[in-house]
């Protein structure tokens, strides 16, 4: 697929070296310094036109994001999404903790020293529906791989989708690779939408057609996973300590009676 842009766009995006990174391997390592900070970082890859970075980067200030995709118009779009944005909480320029990354993300490791990251979105991949091009798959186990080098030990993964053929796989991907899943979901605004969770503009479309979205998150750094196991296990002595005085009570209730 192609994206035709208008011409001049790419002198538009040399514009705007406080949003628009065009050279992925200049920043490699060196991202705290593009956004002047320690704060964590969180990487959307395959952004489309950039409402969902766009929108988190203004609800968490306390987090830098960074919105990938390799086409000049999808770039552009994204800078006019996150000027919007900040112009929705009466705010002007573009998000100091957003950048916009034109870049194939075939090339990741280029891009991310190892541990630089703390999250990783894949948003409605493409599926890449034939089986002759599952490597191409954002969620194959040789990406899989490249992330956990470049996620912290704070690190995740979280996934969405519409298709149940690319959910069945990546869920399959990440058990390959030993990775720990939590907070699966075969359809996630079934009961409500979620309001909570930043929605994607391919979200919304699917939402208003009636169509499932599938998500789930992924646990791949030491301390991320360490939190996992102990919120856990604290949750199993909840309800075992609840079970025990249900059990209490019904004794009670029994002898009175």
């Amino acid at each position: 697929m192609r994206l035709r842009g208008r011409k001049g766009i790419r002198e538009e995006l040399e514009a705007l070296p406080q949003l628009v990174v065009l050279d992925a391997a200049e920043y490699k390592g060196k991202w705290k310094e593009f956004f002047g900070n320690d704060k964590p970082i969180h990487v959307e890859l395959g952004m489309g036109k950039g409402r969902f970075i766009s929108q988190h980067s203004v609800l968490n200030p306390d987090v830098n994001f960074i919105g990938v995709d390799m086409y000049d118009e999808l770039i552009r779009r994204a800078s006019e999404k996150a000027l919007l944005a900040r112009e929705e909480l009466g705010l002007e320029g573009y998000p100091p903790n957003l950048a916009l990354l034109r870049a194939n993300i075939e090339g990741i490791a280029d891009m991310f020293a190892p541990g630089e990251l703390e999250r990783i979105y894949l948003n409605f991949s493409d599926p890449w529906p034939k089986s002759k091009h599952a490597r191409r798959r954002l969620s194959h186990p040789r990406f899989l791989e490249q992330y956990a080098v470049i996620l912290n030990e704070n690190g995740e993964i979280h996934q969405k989708t519409d298709s149940r053929t690319l959910f069945e796989f990546s869920l399959n991907s990440y058990a390959e690779v030993e990775l720990q899943m939590k907070n699966i979901s075969l359809d996630l605004h079934r009961d409500e939408v979620r309001d909570d969770l930043v929605l994607t503009e391919y979200e919304s479309k699917f939402i208003k057609q009636g169509l499932p979205i599938h998500r789930c998150e992924v646990v791949v750094g030491e301390a991320a996973l360490a939190a996992y196991r102990k919120e856990k296990a604290d949750r199993r002595s909840r309800e075992a300590a609840k079970e025990r005085e249900d059990m209490e009570k019904a004794k009670q209730h029994t002898s009175q009676g």
